[in-house]
């Protein structure tokens, strides 16, 4: 097959070219300008495209039979979106708790999902390293660890500098979900105890600064480990600097931000329908916003993630206590926003808006998220012998973000009534078509297990 005509847009930058496609390995065979049809060869017209490589979000949560998405419905979302590889979590094997084992989530996932896939090992206790190894011969190479939620999946200190040395023996990367989580109940009790129970309080009890002192102390530990730390969600300007300061200081330290931070702000929660805005961290200022937007100009964020993870309207109002007259207060509203189809055009939004260049918008979705994550140069890029995850996006092209205009379970949008410029008219994995003018026409279980390794490519900063 041969993707004629285009701008293709990767690490090297953008250029006028084609692509040749082997589609009996699905990788890409030849890139350059004016590559004539051979007998036989499908011609694919990317006149007036940007041909880009599939997006990579490395961030969701995705559970049958617990949220409103599993692997398929929001692989086919993804897709349809321009996202062709998607990170979950996993628990360690024997591990009880809500979620199934690593075995048991690959499983679900080979049964389900169209787009190619992969997990972070979730760690909540001290953990023998033999089974952490385990994980990583399948090609789990990363772990996941929470600063907060006492009581629930917060890990010590001590669990996390523990993990933290037998990541670093074992070439891993470590991820952590940093706020001050023993601080943030306290806060949580006492607004409660006060007869503060509004939706807003969330954002109250979860002040910016315990967000920044987690990050501090959680890339301390990873130096002296040893071992690589992968900061998620950073939703606010004290946390991004935070992060910053620990780069400064010659730490490797990697900064995502999610869309939901660099489009809504916490006034959302003050509004009727508050609790459809719930995601923790939450929800920031619009100056928080502002500095976010600038760290992806400025190289200072490395990915964008989306953090999916959906709700239906009538379980967010049933709350976490599933209480038919609906949620006490704050602390009973499940958290998480729904966001893998959206992610790739809200971030092009920005490149419209001329906040980042279109050069961000790959780094920051395709490129960075392969090299942090053992897949480059085999996702992310439009190298020969890349795998042809390959998305055709026509940058004229408007799509509403109403939750009906989107392949997805959600009964509802975080951007409702949002229109973006840019949008995906085909998009392939590994050669093969998952989206036809928009329209999802792949396979539900065509997705495999992302062959990921502990060797990390160098991150682009701008």
């Amino acid at each position: 097959m041969l993707i004629q005509g285009g701008t293709l847009l990767d690490a090297q930058g953008d250029r006028r070219g084609d692509l040749r496609i082997d589609e009996a390995t699905g990788r890409i065979a030849q890139a350059g300008a004016a590559l004539e049809p051979r007998a036989g060869e499908e011609v694919v017209d990317a006149t007036g495209r940007l041909v880009i490589p599939g997006g990579i979000d490395v961030h969701t949560h995705l559970n049958r039979g617990l949220l409103a998405d599993d692997f398929g419905s929001a692989s086919r979302c993804g897709a349809v979106g321009g996202t062709t590889s998607v990170f979950d979590f996993a628990l360690c094997r024997g591990t009880g708790g809500p979620m199934p084992s690593w075995e048991d989530r690959i499983a679900e996932a080979d049964e389900l999902s169209s787009i190619d896939y992969s997990f972070h090992l979730l760690v909540m206790g001290l953990t023998p390293i033999e089974e952490i190894a385990a994980a990583a011969e399948r090609g789990i190479t990363s772990i996941k660890m929470f600063m907060a939620y006492p009581g629930m999946v917060r890990s010590d200190d001590e669990v996390i500098f523990d993990t933290m040395l037998k990541a670093a023996e074992l070439g891993m990367t470590v991820l952590v979900h940093a706020e001050h989580g023993m601080a943030i109940e306290v806060l949580r009790e006492r607004a409660i105890a006060a007869g503060r129970t509004e939706t807003h309080q969330l954002s109250l009890t979860r002040p910016p600064v315990l967000e920044a002192e987690a990050i501090s102390r959680a890339s301390a530990l990873a130096e002296v480990a040893g071992c690589p730390l992968y900061i998620v969600h950073v939703s606010s300007e004290a946390a991004l600097e935070a992060a910053i300061a620990a780069r400064n200081a010659g730490r490797q330290v990697y900064m995502e931000t999610c869309p939901s931070y660099l489009y809504l702000t916490d006034d959302r929660l003050t509004e009727p329908g508050g609790e459809h805005f719930c995601v923790v961290p939450p929800l920031r200022e619009s100056s928080d916003v502002e500095r976010l937007w600038r760290g992806i100009a400025q190289g200072e964020i490395f990915t964008i993630g989306t953090d999916h993870c959906g709700y239906l309207k009538e379980e967010r109002r049933q709350g976490t206590m599933h209480r038919p007259e609906g949620f006490r207060d704050f602390t009973e509203i499940p958290v998480g926003l729904p966001g893998i189809g959206t992610r790739m055009a809200l971030l092009y939004q920005g490149v419209a808006n001329g906040r980042i260049t279109a050069a961000d918008w790959i780094r920051t979705c395709c490129e960075n998220p392969a090299r942090i994550f053992g897949l480059w140069p085999h996702k992310g890029n439009l190298g020969v012998g890349a795998d042809a995850d390959v998305v055709l996006w026509d940058p004229e092209r408007t799509q509403s973000l109403d939750a009906q205009a989107l392949d997805s379970n959600n009964d509802h949008s975080p951007y409702e009534g949002m229109v973006v410029q840019g949008w995906p008219d085909r998009v392939y994995l590994r050669g093969s078509l998952l989206v036809d003018d928009g329209v999802f026409v792949g396979e539900e279980g065509g997705g495999q297990l992302l062959a990921r390794t502990t060797a990390r490519a160098p991150a682009r900063v701008g």
